[in-house]
């Protein structure tokens, strides 16, 4: 960990943190001094599941992952966090261990926040606190569709609807999307509880009927509206 650099970038990079927008500018600066400033590389471990720190960190750059490691050792991926946003808050709002590993997949840039001085932000800024609500009110609504899906859906089904949300929060433009970077297929197998090989041959015949094509390093849905149906008609009820 480090104090806060003595440029001003890391500064401009907490204007971009969602949680602290419209924070009044002597109140950011205040809140910087009490972050621990820390660079992680691709791989490392930031969090690791059952421990017992409960710092919050802020994404001021890059990209990590969250997920969790079976007694065996495979991988269960929850959900990537980018540049802006925020992980660790469960921790440092009920003390309790961590309930999940975080590892950047991109290098990062992070701003570790002690749990008294979150919950101290959140007692006396409106703006963070309500946005933690929604945020917290987001994520339960996402895995109870994730757990829908993975007692209801097939494989292929499941790997149809994750290309779907990828592509809804990559860009879009009428009715085509592109996903930039490509998702990993390994990523994927380990978000919808399935194997990579599994994933490849969907993702080929997807491809093969034209709904989805490679682009350089983008993954690129050139037919929106099919992809929608097929997952929309799974889930109609009969």
């Amino acid at each position: 960990m480090s104090a806060l650099p003595e440029n001003r970038t890391a500064l401009v990079g907490l204007q971009r943190v969602e949680l602290l927008a419209g924070l009044e500018p002597a109140a950011l600066e205040a809140l910087a001094t009490q972050l621990a400033w820390r660079h992680v590389a691709v791989g490392e471990h930031v969090i690791s599941r059952d421990a017992a720190d409960r710092d919050v960190y802020l994404v001021v750059s890059g990209r990590v992952q969250v997920g969790a490691f079976s007694v065996g050792g495979r991988q269960v991926t929850y959900c990537e966090i980018g540049a802006g946003d925020l992980f660790g808050e469960l921790a440092a709002i009920d003390g309790r261990a961590r309930s999940a590993d975080v590892i950047p997949i991109q290098d990062s840039l992070l701003a570790a926040m002690r749990p008294e001085v979150f919950r101290q932000l959140l007692a006396e800024h409106q703006g963070p606190r309500e946005w933690l609500l929604r945020r917290l009110t987001g994520t339960v609504r996402e895995m109870t569709d994730r757990v829908f899906d993975l007692s209801t859906l097939g494989v292929r089904n499941r790997v149809h609807a994750e290309l779907l949300r990828l592509a809804r929060l990559g860009e879009v433009s009428g009715n085509t999307a592109r996903i930039d970077p490509a998702p990993r297929q390994g990523d994927i197998a380990n978000r919808v509880s399935t194997y990579r090989e599994q994933v490849t041959r969907e993702i080929s015949l997807l491809a093969s009927q034209g709904v989805v094509a490679r682009e350089g390093h983008c993954l690129v849905v050139r037919d929106m509206a099919l992809l929608e149906r097929m997952v929309t008609e799974v889930h109609r009820p009969a």
